[in-house]
């Protein structure tokens, strides 16, 4: 296997047709990570925006329990699962060598980051900590997209990078 892994180079590692169910835990995790990923900064857009009064206080506890849910129910398992199955994925194929995959590598070493950071918010909200915003989270509803779009890109088209 060459150092890069041409197109196609993973199929010598499907090792008794293990690889596509691989791949395919890898997309549903992904799936489930995005989709919380995009969902938690929407429940805090709606968190930050409550106007104070007789209901916000129920409110804000319904939000907190739904954003502490979101994280450890599926979003921080997801990621994980996630990593695991890349990693397995990215040594079975070879293609760890390859400059789409590193800098792939380094796209979800940033959304993982986020996750970090959205977990750390989730903290603040609970702790009735937020300082921000309903419109700073509305924009960084959009930074996980952004990232996703670049991740999908390079693992479908697999530039020739570096």
């Amino acid at each position: 296997m060459s150092s890069a892994c041409s197109p196609g180079c993973g199929a010598e590692a499907d090792v008794d047709g293990l690889y596509p169910w691989l791949k395919a835990g890898h997309l549903v995790a992904l799936i489930s990570w995005m989709a919380a990923m995009l969902y938690l900064p929407r429940l805090f857009v709606y968190h930050a925006a409550l106007v104070p009064g007789p209901h916000a206080a129920a409110q804000s506890e319904t939000f907190k329990v739904m954003e502490r849910r979101l994280l450890k129910a599926i979003m921080t398992p997801a990621m994980i699962a996630t990593w695991i199955f890349g990693l397995i994925l990215a040594w079975m194929s070879g293609y760890y060598a390859a400059g789409w995959l590193q800098a792939k590598f380094v796209l979800v070493l940033a959304m993982s980051g986020i996750h970090g950071w959205l977990a750390r918010m989730v903290k603040d909200f609970a702790a009735d900590r937020n300082t921000r915003g309903h419109k700073f989270y509305r924009i960084l509803n959009e930074v996980p997209t952004l990232l996703m779009i670049l991740i999908v890109i390079l693992a479908a088209v697999k530039p020739a990078i570096w």
